[in-house]
């Protein structure tokens, strides 16, 4: 089997490089003797002509220039001077210079053309006629925005070899009603098309079975019909298809599966990822024995591993990650175990729901790669491997392992180790630093505890990603130490680093990644930490207590970074490095001077400088911050007003100014902000009214807190718009009017059922990670769990991680007026309600007691009169209440809950009576049983 996957190999390469370089037979030495032919000269200057080249690559295409055998991109043959290639792709490593316009008539004089390359431009149409390009071997149109029919007369070309006619997205489409034309291009070894549509082309199956020369077809995300099964009738599973690829190519239906496995014998490589295929895999590989590789990620499978799939005895990477196959490891690993077990070298089922223990891989002696992380595995990690001198990638992350670590040195060919996620206990083993080929270890997020000594790192000289993050591990090498390795990854958030800082540092010069946050280090930053690699991606310092004044250094970045300062003794000044950045983080620290330094950048994502000693305005520069996500500025010593600028900011989701000192009115731009699901403006100084447009345009806000300004007029009524919103402050104002009747329509306050805990917002930044034996650079999506400080039972308290749970609604020490509009009562969800210090009056609603999660209540210094309602007996979670200073009067109804509060807050009503106030008139001592005789005996009050 070994011997025809050799000879796959050296067919395709042969097909290719004839493709390619046939044409280089004439042009491999120059004959100054040839001259090119004049007409295919003049035909390159029509072609030009229809073109439009904005970054003049064919500058040198031009009719003083005679040889056109030396223009860019045209190749002739050396002997006869005839123009056999033309090559307008990209050159390797260069930048995308793409040229439009049409593919022009005039390469039809190009005879001789066999070799024609318009890869990466901005065609929009394959012309027909480029099927009577007869000579034609090598075709490559891909990755040009193409429309349209793909042309039959593609079919005359009875020499091509290889064609490409990919698209790079999904807005542009080609379409083709029939592959009938591919079955004439009767020397087709390779053809690839991606993004489009064969949805009538009901015979593709049969076609490409059918097809006497094709050995590589790459359909990704294509459009095929459900298969003519009457088509199949001739099906020869002895043709030349040696790899498949119909990637991505939605709907494909789950009863073509099966009539894929039975495709051709010669099959080396089948990829029918991203399918999302509703089925189990069908057990009906035996007509495959040449198969190597095979890729099924992303599909809806149920059940296990069929087995035959282990009969495949040449196979050597299986990927069947994100498939949802379920049942035991044990079960699946026993189906592979035929005489795959000898050749399988990846096998990666991450993302499953396979369950039960790790099963022993002993037998697997070719084993290279195993990924069985972010499945339901549990029990004790024990020596599942033997002395396996293979096994390069290990991946058991985020499954439900318990124990210790094993002794896994005799793994003497580890490379990657991860192991993060799980439940594992006990010492980082010391047998750890005998695998001398370790680039990456991630043993984060366990709950492993000790001391990780120089003896577990001294000889992972090559180690290169190191994670032991979120454990109860502490590492306290000698001030003197020097790590045998440079990390490009070095994660040791909460470990216990301090209390000072680590020296060892010093001595990584090119880390991308670097967390030791919350690692109880109480010391002065050196000066040497700054020297940052030019490589730096991630830098987070957050929760120590680091002092110092960061210096201001001439320090640029390749990338822009996440820098966390959070929470620590920082001072002085921001340093101008630190603006280049896409998430600054320097809250919580001293850090003082002005924020000119905002209109010097553009590029972050996320910004938060709250809690510090900033002073000054806050500068009208953010127009050109659009994608900013998340501004916080809070608690700072500013001033000025709130810059109009802020409303080009787009996609800005969380804007907090709390207790800046801002005054003047809320700009009308931030009306723009329609993203904003968090404004916080409270704490200030700001006038005006609370404007309509906040209603109207903010629709996706979820917390809105003006609260302690200087606003004045009615509450909106736009404001009932906001089906979003759960947290509403609009207390300590000069707000008058009435409170709105269609208060109802805040619907996320009206339902039982809890929402999210935390209000989470997302920014990107750019971040690198590995997945297997694969490393990616990447735009990263990051989450931050926004926080507030609410008036909850009478005092201030900050939320955070429950912030998503809280139901808001304070509009207590302003001027409102009139009654409470009974609609209130359908707020259901509502947990916190406060409507005290106003001039309401009229009665407490009698519905009252529908606000059933009702915890904390306060209408007290109002003008409310009337009765307690009986319905207000039904609010069982209340646990702060405050009715005092009022006119209310009546018996305070009996409830366990009611009279569990203390007087006071029943105070201030001159006719409320009974407990915990006293008793009403009428109400008589309870009397106890005539008891032999003694008559009556007046109990204790």
């Amino acid at each position: 089997m070994k011997g025809r996957g050799a000879h796959f190999h050296f067919h395709l390469c042969l097909a290719l490089l004839f493709a390619l370089f046939a044409v280089g037979f004439g042009m491999g030495v120059k004959n100054q003797s040839v001259r090119c032919i004049a007409a295919e000269k003049r035909a390159l200057l029509d072609f030009k002509e229809g073109l439009t080249d904005d970054y003049n690559r064919l500058v040198s295409w031009t009719s003083k220039e005679e040889e056109c055998c030396e223009w860019e991109g045209v190749g002739c043959d050396n002997t006869t001077g005839h123009v056999i290639m033309l090559d307008l792709g990209p050159k390797f490593g260069g930048s995308w210079m793409p040229i439009s316009g049409e593919i022009g008539t005039s390469l039809l004089e190009l005879k001789h053309l066999s070799h024609l390359d318009l890869s990466m431009n901005h065609f929009e149409k394959i012309p027909e006629f480029i099927g009577s390009l007869a000579e034609l071997t090598y075709l490559n149109l891909s990755y040009s925005p193409l429309t349209g029919f793909i042309p039959h007369q593609l079919g005359n070309l009875s020499r091509l070899l290889y064609l490409d006619l990919s698209n790079g997205d999904f807005e542009h489409s080609l379409t083709s009603d029939n592959l009938e034309w591919l079955s004439h291009l009767s020397s087709l070894k390779l053809l690839k098309i991606r993004h489009a549509s064969f949805k009538k082309a009901t015979n593709w199956l049969q076609v490409i079975q059918s097809h006497p020369s094709l050995q590589v077809l790459h359909f990704d995300y294509c459009n095929l019909p459900e298969v003519d099964r009457s088509s199949l009738s001739r099906f020869n599973i002895s043709n030349s298809l040696t790899i498949l690829h119909l990637s991505s190519s939605i709907p494909l239906r789950p009863s073509t599966f099966p009539l894929l496995l039975n495709i051709s014998q010669n099959l080396v490589e089948l990829d029918l990822s991203y399918n999302h295929f509703l089925s189990s895999i069908p057990d009906t590989f035996d007509n495959m024995p040449s198969l190597e590789r095979i890729n099924l990620e992303q599909n809806n499978f149920e059940g296990g591993i069929p087995q035959t799939l282990g009969n495949l005895c040449s196979l050597k990477e299986l990927n069947l990650r994100m498939t949802r196959l379920s049942g035991s490891l044990a079960d699946a690993v026993k189906n592979l175990s035929g005489c795959a077990k000898d050749s399988l070298e990846s096998l990666l089922l991450t993302l499953n729901n396979f369950n039960g223990s790790l099963p022993s891989f002993v037998p697997f002696s070719s084993l290279r790669e195993l990924d069985v992380g972010y499945n339901q595995l549990s029990g004790h990690f024990e020596d599942n491997f033997g002395d396996f001198s293979k096994l390069s990638v290990l991946t058991l992350e985020e499954n439900r392992f318990t124990g210790p670590l094993p002794d896994l040195s005799r793994l003497s060919s580890l490379r990657k180790l991860y192991l993060k996620g799980n439940r594992f206990e006990g010492p980082l083993p010391l047998s750890i630093g005998e695998i001398s080929q370790l680039v990456l270890l991630d043993v984060s997020y366990n709950s492993l505890h000790g001391v990780i000594s120089e003896a577990h790192l001294s000889n992972l000289a090559k180690l290169q990603r190191l994670s032991i993050s979120f454990n109860s591990l502490s590492f306290h090498p000698s001030s003197d130490w020097i790590p045998p390795f440079q990390l490009s990854f070095i994660g040791l958030a909460s470990c216990e680093l301090g209390p000072q800082f680590p020296n060892w540092l010093k001595k990584q010069a090119n880390f991308s990644h670097l967390d030791i946050s919350n690692s109880n280090i109480s010391d002065a930053i050196p000066d040497w930490f700054w020297n940052l690699p030019s490589s730096l991606k991630f830098l987070n310092l957050s929760f120590n207590q680091i002092s110092g004044k960061v210096p201001n250094i001439p320090l640029e970045f390749e990338y822009l970074p996440v820098i966390d300062l959070n929470s620590n003794l920082f001072y002085g000044p921001i340093p101008q490095f630190l603006y280049n950045s896409k998430v600054l983080d320097l809250s919580n620290n001293m850090f003082s001077g002005s924020l000119s330094f905002l209109c010097t950048t553009g590029g972050w994502t996320f910004l938060d400088l709250s809690n510090n000693l900033l002073s000054g305005g806050i500068p009208n520069c953010w127009s050109g911050m659009l994608e900013i996500n998340i501004i916080n500025l809070e608690n700072n010593n500013l001033s000025g007003v709130i810059p109009s600028s802020m409303g080009s900011l787009w996609s800005l989701q969380s804007l907090r100014l709390r207790n800046t000192s801002l005054h003047g009115e809320i700009p009308q731009s931030l009306k723009s902000c329609t993203s904003l699901r968090l404004l916080d403006l409270g704490e200030n100084k700001l006038t005006g009214i609370i404007p309509p447009w906040i209603g109207e345009r903010l629709e996706n806000l979820v917390v809105l807190r003006l609260r302690s300004n200087k606003f004045h007029g009615d509450i909106p009524s736009s404001l009932c718009k906001q089906q979003f919103l759960q947290v509403l402050d609009l207390s300590l104002n000069n707000i008058s009017g009435t409170i709105p009747s269609c208060i109802n329509n805040l619907t996320a306050m009206a339902h039982l059922e809890s929402s999210e805990a935390t209000i989470e917002f997302t920014y990107n930044y750019n971040d690198d990670y590995d997945i297997g034996d694969n490393h990616f650079n990447t735009i990263t999506d990051g989450t931050f769990d926004d926080h507030l400080l609410v008036i909850w039972k009478g005092l201030e308290q900050e939320y955070g991680k429950t912030l998503g749970l809280l139901r808001v609604i304070d509009l207590s020490c302003n001027k409102l007026s009139g009654e409470i509009p009974r609609e209130i009562a359908s707020l259901h969800g509502l947990i916190n309600l406060n409507l005290s210090r106003n001039m309401l009056k009229g009665s407490i609603i009698k519905e009252i007691g529908q606000l059933k999660a009702l915890e904390s209540f306060d209408l007290s210094t109002n003008n409310l009169s009337g009765v307690i309602p009986e319905s207000m007996s039904d609010l069982s979670f209340l646990s702060v209440l405050d009715l005092s200073n009022n006119n209310l009067s009546g018996k305070i109804p009996l409830s366990t809950q009611l009279q569990s509060f203390n007087a006071t807050c029943y105070a201030g009503n001159p006719g409320l009576c009974g407990d915990p106030l006293n008793k009403c008139p009428g109400d008589e001592s309870p009397k106890s049983p005539n008891n032999d005789g003694l008559g009556d005996i007046d109990t204790f009050g």
